[in-house]
């Protein structure tokens, strides 16, 4: 076979290999589109794919795409790129989008856990879905609306508006942490809760004000850092007149670790006179001494069962609401309550 050089000295097209393999573009198409069976010959498919190997023809993806109304490429919202979490959940969501030859764009909500803009002149034109992850109910009123597929994860899946949900059991994380410190003999509590408006958070405090009906429970809200969560644990742990708790409940593991900076500050030995749990199993939770008692989150399949809902989705397949199991990870930073 003769090969000639492709037409314009550019990179060649399909109709330079049309013309090398004595065929048509439509027959090209065929070819290379893997729909050739039944209506080409095995001897043509195999000339058409020796001249595109011949001539280094790679087909235009980006005028595929746009002929077939997809880009390949899905967007996944996230409240914040400083915690850990939401990278691993990006890491598993992209393993799986690159399974199916898409791209993930990552974008995080400007405002934390406020509405999201559309990070995009068109989303519609530049998306074929949004995967959200751990959004307050309002967040994502800039993808309302549109046609664009929406998968939640970590978020109510009663509320409107998603084509699928995807969830981790937290409550049964928070049961496993009460049970965990009520069995070592604890019953004076300071929940020490996210101050960010989310379904998580909310299922978190109504299992957790559940389980400890019996005991004395007091909660105070911070933001999610280190810094917050410290000023905000110190007058509740020495707060006069009133008994100090012997543990301490956290929402998440950034403000396990204030707490304990606040108990130090005030001369208190964890776990010997406080005990302190987190939440999520950062690297965060082993960085610190004692080690952090926390609810490890699988954060990367938590990802990827995401992104496979929403391929799912855009697939036709009917949504199937997924909930993962998580798994209470006992260290050092709890242990027997003190004696009174």
């Amino acid at each position: 076979m003769q090969t000639p050089e492709p037409l314009g000295g550019t990179r060649p097209t399909s109709r330079d290999v049309a013309r090398t393999a004595g065929v048509s573009q439509a027959t090209v198409s065929l070819v290379l589109g893997d729909k050739w069976r039944g209506r080409v010959s095995e001897r043509t498919a195999e000339s058409v794919r020796e001249a595109a190997r011949s001539l280094g023809y790679r087909p235009n993806l980006a005028a595929r795409n746009l002929r077939l109304g997809r880009t390949r490429t899905a967007l996944l919202v996230v409240p914040a790129l400083t915690n850990e979490f939401f990278a691993h959940v990006y890491t598993g969501a992209a393993a799986a989008a690159a399974a199916h030859g898409f791209g993930v764009v990552l974008y995080p909500s400007p405002e934390g856990l406020g509405p999201a803009r559309d990070p995009f002149a068109s989303a519609q034109a530049a998306l074929d879905g949004v995967l959200a992850s751990s959004m307050a109910t309002d967040a994502l009123e800039a993808f309302r609306g549109t046609d664009l597929p929406l998968v939640m994860l970590d978020s109510d899946p009663a509320a409107p508006g998603a084509a699928a949900h995807v969830n981790l059991d937290v409550a049964e994380g928070m049961r496993r942490v009460t049970g965990h410190l009520l069995g070592l003999g604890h019953r004076r509590f300071l929940h020490l809760a996210s101050a960010a408006p989310s379904w998580t958070f909310d299922v978190r405090a109504a299992t957790l004000a559940h389980a400890l009906s019996g005991a004395e429970v007091r909660t105070v809200r911070s933001p999610l850092n280190i810094a917050d969560a410290w000023e905000a644990a110190g007058p509740a742990l020495a707060a006069p007149g009133r008994p100090r708790p012997t543990a301490v409940i956290c929402d998440d593991d950034i403000l396990a670790v204030g707490v304990c900076k606040a108990a130090r500050r005030l001369g208190l030995r964890v776990p010997e006179d406080l005990s302190v749990t987190g939440f999520d199993d950062m690297a965060l939770a082993t960085a610190v001494e004692p080690e952090l008692t926390t609810v490890r989150l699988p954060a990367e399949e938590f990802g990827r069962r995401g992104m496979e809902a929403l391929l799912a989705v855009l697939a036709g397949e009917p949504p199937r609401p997924v909930s993962l199991p998580v798994e209470l990870v006992p260290r050092g930073s709890s242990g027997p309550a003190p004696a009174s």
